[in-house]
Order: structure tokens, then C-alpha cells, then sequence
């Protein structure tokens, strides 16, 4: 069997379990990412966020020009998002969105809710 995981804290109660003869199940990890994306070089970070359904996601632009979120599946559409500028947004559908830059539609990343 494997495990698949993304935090700390988790990865050293898997290594805890395996070395006290515990079961090692197979498991993901949502949301231990937070529900954070950061806007930085005309990228998403993380690229994909993996969340639990009902998660608000905040997306935060670093970048010194402007961007903004577009998830054309929801008919959602930011404002223009400033250096600092944020957009939040509920997912309470599980399913796969996947979204844009509307300034820049070469930059492209989803959010998978679970």
C-alpha cells in the first residue's frame, strides 16, 4: 500500500504509525494546502489546490501588474485584481474547476473539490 500526503504533520504520523507496526492505509489529504492561491510571475501556486467541499478559497495577486480570476463553468469573474488585491470565493460543489487569468489566459490552474 501507499500514502499520498502534502503535510508535515501527517508525514510524521504515517512514519510514527510504519514504525510502531501500526496500519498504513491509503489516504489523501485535502486542504492541508490551505485554501490559499498565490499570484506570483504570471503563475497559481499551489497548481492544483486540492480542498473539501464548502472551502473558501482566497486568491492573493504578488505580481506588480494586475490579474483576475475567471472560472467560466461557474460564471465567475473577479474584479481586476491589484498588487495585494484579493478575490475569495465558495466552493460548495465537489468536482473539478478549472480557471484563468482574465488578463493573461496563458496563465491556467484548477481547484479540485472533494
Amino acid at each position: 500500500m501507499f500514502v499520498l500526503f502534502k503535510s508535515g504533520v501527517l508525514a510524521r504520523r504515517v512514519l510514527l504509525c510504519a514504525l510502531l507496526g501500526g496500519p498504513i492505509v491509503p489516504l489523501v489529504a485535502w486542504s492541508d494546502e490551505g485554501s490559499q492561491v498565490g499570484i506570483d510571475n504570471f503563475r497559481f501556486a499551489p497548481n492544483p489546490l486540492n480542498v473539501a467541499k464548502g472551502t473558501e478559497v482566497t486568491w492573493t495577486n504578488h505580481d506588480d501588474i494586475p490579474h483576475s480570476i475567471v472560472l467560466n463553468a461557474l460564471g465567475v469573474h473577479s474584479k481586476t485584481l491589484d498588487t495585494d488585491g484579493t478575490f475569495t470565493y465558495k466552493f460548495d460543489k465537489a468536482g473539478t474547476f478549472f480557471y484563468v487569468c482574465g488578463l493573461h489566459p496563458f496563465m491556467r490552474s484548477k481547484v479540485v473539490v472533494k
